[in-house]
């Protein structure tokens, strides 16, 4: 099987080296469209397999398109693509908030894949949901999911629409954790731990709480009732996070992201 990916960016890059380092294809089998002349030589010194300037090049040789440009270059990227598309080729777009229905009235195309990654894809810790229309057989769609694996775990929904929601949680998601840790070092530092002593509170404190979470059958409710004992400091903290509404502002981000998921689709 050849995998084209367009667009050499982090996810771009981060599936073909994924692919390769999981053995599923060669150097041979994959290639990059990178229309970017300082990317595509910078891409070309990494090993990660040919790489294009022009869609003529390669796309008829390809068995697998990823589109993993942003979805505001999504309209330069449908004309520059319109004609050189075969009907039998399975796209797999990440680009977020583009319909299935769109890549295929744009494109002229039937076998769409649309999926939404995160960044751990980078160190094969990601989350991916994906969903497909019903032109792509099942061993296609076993076969896209198995690449997949290769940057994380997977989840396969029936409505489309939940893509969208799943780019405002799992998507957007590693930011908002990066959010939270920041706001806890810049509060350890206020206490008077150094920026190396603030880090690594936070980030280990991090990672024990969700390897705990991971490794036990606990709600989130219940690791809370175990760690808050009445009248002590993490009930103090509670309070506070309760008073000022924290849980429902981060789920208002959360909405705000859906709805700019939304935005670029239209």
């Amino acid at each position: 099987m050849k995998i084209l990916v367009i667009g050499g960016g982090n996810m771009g890059l981060t599936y073909a080296k994924s692919f390769l380092r999981s053995h599923i294809v060669n150097t041979d089998e994959m290639m990059i469209l990178e229309k970017s002349p300082e990317k595509a030589s910078e891409l070309q010194k990494q090993n990660v397999g040919t790489i294009y300037s022009v869609p003529e090049d390669c796309m008829q040789e390809a068995d697998l398109v990823i589109l993993a440009v942003k979805p505001q270059d999504a309209p330069s990227l449908f004309s520059s693509l319109v004609g050189k598309l075969d009907p039998q080729q399975v796209f797999l777009s990440i680009m977020a908030g583009i319909k299935t229905s769109s890549l295929m009235k744009e494109l002229g195309i039937v076998k769409v894949i649309r999926a939404m990654p995160n960044l751990p894809a980078q160190i094969g810790m990601g989350m991916t949901v994906f969903t497909s229309t019903e032109s792509v057989t099942r061993i296609e769609l076993v076969t896209v999911q198995n690449l997949l694996n290769t940057t994380g775990k997977t989840l396969y929904v029936e409505d489309e629409d939940l893509i969208d929601a799943a780019t405002a949680i799992s998507g957007s998601g590693p930011a908002y954790v990066f959010y939270c840790m920041k706001a806890l070092m810049d509060a350890a530092r206020e206490m008077g731990f150094n920026a190396s002593e603030s880090e690594l509170l936070t980030w280990q404190t991090f990672k024990g709480a969700v390897e705990l979470f991971h490794k036990n059958d606990f709600t989130c409710e219940e690791w809370i009732e175990k760690v808050a004992s009445r009248g002590g400091t993490t009930e103090a903290a509670l309070a506070s996070f309760h008073d000022n509404q924290v849980d429902r502002k981060l789920g208002l981000g959360a909405h705000e992201a859906l709805r700019r998921a939304r935005d670029l689709g239209r």
